[in-house]
Parts: structure tokens; sequence; C-alpha cells
């Protein structure tokens, strides 16, 4: 059965930095499941018009196509129910971590790094790129992130309730990882991939949870080149 996995990179395939696609990545892995990667740009919407979307993950998954990284996750759990669990008991927690990644720690990130990808991308998706996002924040991309070093204080201290937890336990799902770490690890990736800016410091419980989590499944994360390797 061929499954493959559409993920957001710029000009170098092997770099892949969309938080949702990492969650799904990491889910399939989860499961055991291997996916084609199929690289994708911001302005190649004609190749998952399929999908009925614009945006990525979509996993075709033999005649099965999914679009949206909660919908991927939902997808395998109930399709192979018989592969390790994703959700630990009901999906309640897992969703929130979804939305406090999505509505809390993306922004937060994106005023950090987001004058970092341009230089990812070619030519036609760097406009793209620039004129929506500035369109977004209303200012040149290279103001939105002036003074970030400054600034990191504040971010880190967005993560302190993940930091607590992580004191007493190795992953967010407990003694084992569930899609909730994958939610907030994908977030993660992002500035990992794309941007310079050290985020987390070593001896931080967080900085060390993102470790082990680069770790899993064979060390998948961690052989996408990270910002300068």
């Amino acid at each position: 059965m061929a499954r493959k996995l559409f993920e957001l990179c710029g000009t170098d395939p092997a770099r892949r930095f969309s938080p949702y696609c990492w969650r799904s990545r990491m889910a399939l892995a989860h499961k055991g499941m291997e996916a084609e990667v199929v690289p994708w740009r911001f302005t190649e919407t004609e190749a998952i018009a399929f999908a009925g979307s614009d945006k990525v993950p979509v996993l075709v998954d033999g005649a099965k196509t999914v679009a949206d990284s909660w919908a991927i996750a939902e997808y395998l759990e109930e399709y192979y129910p018989e592969a390790p669990n994703l959700f630990q008991g009901t999906p309640a927690s897992q969703r929130f971590l979804a939305t406090w990644s999505d509505a809390v720690l993306l922004p937060a990130l994106a005023k950090l790094i987001v004058s970092d990808i341009p230089a990812m991308l070619d030519a036609k998706d760097r406009a793209y790129f620039i004129e929506s996002r500035e369109r977004r924040f209303g200012m040149p991309l290279a103001q939105v992130t002036a003074g970030r070093e400054a600034r990191l204080p504040e971010f880190r201290a967005l993560l302190l309730p993940l930091r607590h937890l992580l004191r007493h336990q190795p992953f967010v799902g407990g003694p084992a990882p569930d899609y909730g770490d994958y939610c907030v690890f994908g977030t993660l990736m992002w500035p990992r991939v794309v941007s310079p800016l050290p985020l987390l410091e070593p001896g931080d419980a967080v900085h060390d949870w993102q470790e082990r989590m680069l770790d899993l499944h064979g060390g998948l994360a961690r052989q996408v080149p990270a910002h300068g390797a």
C-alpha cells in the first residue's frame, strides 16, 4: 500500500520545517508506519488540490486522503487501532496541547523567527511569504523580530507549565510520549530548522525533553538538518 505525506520545505527538501507536518510525521513513526516524503512549497497549491486543502500536511494512505494534522492523528487511531496508541485515554489533553501550541507558542515564536524563513525559500515562495506575512504583521519582517535576543526570557517563561511537568516525568504523556508530545515538539522543530536563535538553554527540562524527542524512532527528527548544519 502506497503511503505518502506531503510536507512543507524550502529550496532544500531535506529541511522540512512545518510544525504541523512534524506532528504527523512523528505520529506515523509512533504507529510504526513509514510514509514517502513528498516535498511541498508554499505556492504549490495545485499539488494538493486533490485533498481539498491548500495547506499541508496531507496524508495519502492507499485510497484514503486526509488533510490537517489533527485529522491525520484521529485517522491513524481509528484505522490502525492495533498499533501503539497516540492518545492516552481520551484525546482531551492532547487537544489542549495542540491548541496551546497553536494559540500561545506559535504566535510567540513567529515574532522571534519569521524573518529567518525567506532565506530558505526560492524567489517565488520568498515573494509570497514576505508579502503575506508582512500583511499579517503590518510591518517589515525584520522589524517583527528586532531585538529578539532580549525577548528570549519572555518566550522561555511561556514554557513554565511544560517545564514543571517535565521535571517529574520524561515525556508529556508520562513514561512514554503521546500525541501531546508531538504537538509541542513539532512546534519547536520549526525554529530548530529555520533559525539560529538559541531558544532553549542546556539544563532546562524542556531542552532535555527535546533531546529525548529528537532521538525517538531511530533519531527520525535529528536526521533533519538543524539551522546552520
